[in-house]
């Protein structure tokens, strides 16, 4: 195993001392070249964040999700290991995230008011600065997929519902029957929290999932308003940025809401410095621009996307909303930043030796970069 490791090490050392030249002569060639990026190839992922607490959760129920978040790191940085893109790569990973029904996206979807999966998405490429979502899905297996396939026709950003889903199968996307996104554990919480006095508090606008937790007290148990939402953000071996996020939204939300994850600015950002992708309780992400918030900072006033990240989850929280973001820049560094009980999290690179690393609760660091923000 060592001796596999040291090899692929070897290789990749090899294949960065071989790649910056090349990409230094084209860039004197041709200066309107993306940037080369000076470290190695990395990819961030989350899948979700919340109260998610190691005494409720039992050691089987962990190791499935550690498994899951780690075969999606990995998928996203076999694409970067291999030459390709970040936007590849992110799109990869949250695929492998929304194929599994662990996770609140695609397969593993929560149920709306009515009983339905509606699915949205977001995509940017950070180097051209374009984007793709979609929303209010029923049919489409992989909304991301989808939603990269928006931003490529370079004719629209957002598109939803019946025409988003024609679009799909012009397009040669997998479509499935409804039934496809059916899974026990999420209709038991669907009838679980079918109007229960939460349902109706959720109903009337308390959307908070902290408010939840503080009211549960009086209305029971809250476990079953899931929020959660899965992405990834990466930078290639050319440095360009990418980010994606996809989500099932919020247990038994009203039919036809829709949450910041296909909100371009909200729950997905990337540009040519940093790429962010966030998960928590959608409707403060809206109110706050909680990505493009965090870029703004970052290209306005100079901070670090540590920073940005920790002051614009601080301020979402003391609105009464909860969750938190990945993001990455244009070197490398990466952060994990959340206000939530945990995160599901992740990330891959030669700070790794190419393996991937994750984790789940507040009370784990995995990077110098994995941030939770006491407030």
């Amino acid at each position: 195993m060592k001796a596999a490791l040291n090899n692929t090490t070897i290789a990749s050392s090899w294949l960065s001392s071989m790649l910056f030249p090349i990409l230094q002569a084209v860039r004197r060639l041709w200066p309107w070249a993306p940037v080369s990026n000076t470290k190695a190839p990395t990819i961030v992922i989350h899948g979700g964040a919340g109260t998610i607490l190691k005494a409720k959760m039992t050691e089987q129920e962990e190791q499935r999700l550690r498994e899951g978040l780690s075969k999606a790191t990995t998928a996203g940085y076999t694409v970067l290991q291999k030459g390709g893109s970040a936007l590849d790569a992110v799109e990869a990973a949250v695929r492998s995230l929304e194929d599994n029904p662990l996770f609140n996206a695609g397969k593993g979807a929560v149920f709306n008011i009515d009983g339905v999966n509606q699915l949205e998405a977001s995509i940017m490429n950070g180097n051209t600065g374009s984007a793709g979502a979609a929303t209010l899905l029923t049919v489409v297996k992989n909304p991301i997929t989808l939603a990269r396939k928006v931003m490529e026709s370079g004719r629209h950003v957002f598109m939803c519902g019946p025409g988003a889903e024609s679009y799909a199968k012009d397009q040669g996307l997998d479509i499935v029957d409804s039934s496809y996104f059916w899974t026990k554990h999420r209709w038991e919480q669907h009838e679980r929290g079918f109007f229960t006095a939460n349902t109706v508090e959720l109903l009337a606008g308390e959307c908070s999932e902290s408010g939840l937790a503080e009211r549960s007290g009086k209305n029971g148990d809250c476990s079953h308003f899931p929020m959660g939402t899965v992405g990834a953000v990466a930078i290639d071996a050319w440095g360009n940025l990418a980010a994606a996020t996809s989500t099932g939204g919020m247990s038994n939300k009203w039919n036809g809401r829709i949450g910041d994850t296909p909100i371009i600015g909200a729950g997905t950002w990337a540009d040519a410095s940093v790429a962010i992708s966030g998960t928590g309780t959608g409707e403060y992400f809206i109110r706050q621009g909680t990505s493009r918030y965090i870029a703004s900072r970052v290209g306005l006033l100079k901070e670090k996307p540590g920073v940005a990240s920790a002051a614009a989850i601080t301020e979402m929280k003391k609105m009464g909303g909860d969750g938190g973001v990945i993001c990455i820049d244009s070197s490398g560094n990466f952060w994990m930043t959340f206000c939530s009980d945990g995160m599901y999290r992740g990330y891959c690179s030669s700070q790794s030796n190419h393996i991937p690393v994750v984790a789940i609760f507040k009370d784990e660091k995995i990077s110098s970069g994995d941030n939770h923000v006491a407030v």
